[in-house]
Parts: structure tokens; sequence; C-alpha cells
């Protein structure tokens, strides 16, 4: 594996593709330099040396997975990051870069009204913290004020991007739904096509048969003309339904994931590469995927949801596993499990589900 190669799965490892953040965060992290401003004016011992790259390490641990947290464990990461700001107050100034770190994941912890709350909490601890550490104004004001600016302005950039998740996931169902009515369209566009036609077929091969003793010449014009029409209708069979294609199964985990962003939830993918699907089975796998989805954001009450797709080549064939970390149940009886059931035996599968701790499906299909 070329050294291009390693870094992107180390890129893709701690800031997987479905977040959607690209090489923005390593940005972010040239903030971190506050930090390091008190050492170029004093120099720091053995133990404090020490206890800097432990910090680094840890700020570094919660920064990279903060970004894949919703709800409860968004809140204890950024809990842990404001303890950093707190214990390191006394000693580093510069720390007051923790609380705007803080601050600028709140928007994951709750929806938009309680959230703002969060952010001003950790302004007033900053301001708490510089009054009783004493640390220099200089660095803490800043801080404190800057930690309410980026809050506020991630809080209405993530509200913005689940409205975006929303808007696109609207698209994507309205395109669905076009494609279903194009379908119907075309399935009474051969149904029109083929009756009339076989209608008209029956009607000469009967004359033709009458005329074979009666009239030779006449019965072999009729023959032709069966032939003939028989043609246009194969003709315009291909017409009907050209353009019409299934969903691709890269399509449907696409719509997962905005499903899923739209309804704050993480979507953990792990998708083997160069799968020998056929189209059939892609769009087949690509439905049972959309409805597990839909029955995570309905009924799980789920922080994440993970979707595995593993090519098991020993005995040739496709293991897919989805499970969330929710206490919903979902009924094994009911129509959704079932359809899913019967898709994947369609394919000559199995799929069974466990919901003893959140829900998980987990089924295999062969493969050519």
């Amino acid at each position: 594996m070329t050294l291009k190669a390693r870094l992107l799965a180390l890129h893709h490892w701690l800031l997987p593709p479905t977040l959607r953040l690209g090489w923005l965060p390593y940005l972010w992290l040239v903030y971190l330099g506050f930090f390091f401003i008190e050492y170029f004016f004093r120099p720091a011992g053995t133990l404090e040396v020490l206890a800097v790259v432990v910090t680094m390490v840890l700020f570094l641990l919660l920064y990279f997975s903060a970004h894949r947290r919703r709800g409860r464990a968004a809140m204890l990461h950024v809990a842990a990051l404001v303890l950093l700001a707190m214990l390191w107050a006394p000693f580093n100034a510069g720390s007051s870069v923790m609380f705007i770190y803080a601050a600028s994941f709140a928007y994951l912890t709750a929806p938009p009204g309680k959230s703002i709350w969060v952010v001003l909490a950790i302004a007033v601890l900053a301001a708490l913290t510089a009054w009783l550490g004493h640390p220099r104004l200089m660095f803490w004001l800043p801080g404190a004020a800057i930690s309410v600016i980026i809050g506020v302005a991630n809080i209405f950039f993530g509200e913005n991007e689940r409205k975006n998740a929303e808007l696109r996931l609207s698209q994507a169902e309205v395109k669905r739904l076009a494609r279903v009515a194009e379908r119907e369209r075309i399935a009474r566009d051969l149904h029109d096509v083929i009756g009339h036609t076989l209608s008209l077929i029956v009607v000469k091969s009967a004359l033709a048969g009458r005329l074979l003793e009666q009239d030779a010449s006449q019965a072999r014009a009729e023959i032709q003309a069966i032939e003939d029409t028989a043609r246009q209708a194969l003709q315009d069979v291909r017409k009907a339904i050209s353009g019409l294609h299934e969903q691709s199964l890269a399509q449907a985990l696409d719509q997962a994931a905005l499903a899923m962003r739209s309804a704050d939830i993480e979507l953990q993918l792990a998708v083997d590469d160069g799968l020998p699907l056929p189209a059939r089975d892609a769009a087949m796998l690509g439905l049972v995927i959309r409805e597990a989805c839909t029955n995570v954001i309905r009924h799980a009450n789920a922080q994440v949801c993970r979707i595995s797709l593993r090519h098991d080549r020993e005995r040739s064939r496709l293991l897919l596993d989805i499970s969330d970390d929710g206490g919903g149940r979902i009924r094994p009886e009911g129509s959704g499990i079932q359809g899913m059931r019967a898709r994947i035996e369609s394919l000559g599968g199995e799929l069974h589900l466990d919901t003893k701790r959140g829900g998980h499906l987990h089924g295999w299909v062969p493969l050519a």
C-alpha cells in the first residue's frame, strides 16, 4: 500500500466520508497554536512537557471522535474538553482555546434550542475559570467571547446542514417517485402495445390458416404482415423499456446516509470494494437497506446505525449486517421485516433479526 493510500485510509478512519467534512477539520487544528504561545516566553520543565504531550493526545482523540458523536456522547466529549481547559487554566493561559473547541461541538449535543444553552454554559465556565485562576485577561477574554461566536455559528451551520440533508432526501424521494410513476406508465404502455399486437397477430394467423388452401399468395401476404407486426411490436417494446434502470446499491447507500443525517443519526458504513453483484441483486439489496434504515429512523430511537457489506470469498457470498444502538423494538412479524426477508430469500439468501441489544439484521446472499 502506497503512502498516499495509507494517509487516505487514516483520514477515512478519523473522519468517515459519510460525515461530508472533507479535510476542513484539520485546518481548525491551527488554533492549537495558542496553547503553545506560553512556551515562547518561558521554559517548560520535564514534567510539564510530559503533561503537554498527554494533553495533546487526549485532545486529538476527543477532537476527532467528537465529529462522529451525537446527543449524550457528544455532551461527554464537550465536558471532557471543558475539563482539560479548566485543569490547565492556572498553568497555561492559552488553554482557553479548549473552551472554543468545546463550544464548536455544542451543536451536536442537542437541537438548536437546547444546544445554545450549552454554548452559554461553556462561556460562563470560561469566565469563572479566568476569574478564579487569575490568568492574563488578554488570553481569557477572547476565549470566552469567541466560544460564544463559534458555538452559535456552528449551531446555525449544523442546523442548515440538517435542513440541506432533508432537502436532498426529499429530492431523492421525488426522483424515486418519478421513477415509480415512469415504470407504471411503461407498464401501461406495454400492456396496451402487447395486448393490441397479440390480438392482431391472432386474427391474422387465423386468417392466414384459412387462406392456405384457398389463396396461397394471400396467405403468404398475411404471414408477412404477421412478421412485420411482430417486428414493429419488438421495436415498440424496446422503446417503452429504454431508459428503465434500477437504483444502484451506491445510490441506496447515499440515500440512507442522507436519511440518517436528517434524523441526527450517525451512519457508519463498512463496504468492501468491488463486490461482484449483478444489477438485479444490487437493486434488491438497495431496497432492503432502504427499508432497514426507515425502520431505524422510525422505531429504534438510535444515535448510531452501522451497515456492513462484506465479501465472504471462502463461501462465495455477501454478508449483510445492519445494527443500531437504540432501545426501540422492531416487530419481527412486521410487514417491513417480512418484505426484506422475502427480497433476500428471492436471491437465494437468508435474513435474521436480533432485537436483544438494539436492532440487528444479519443475513447473506450468494454471489455468482
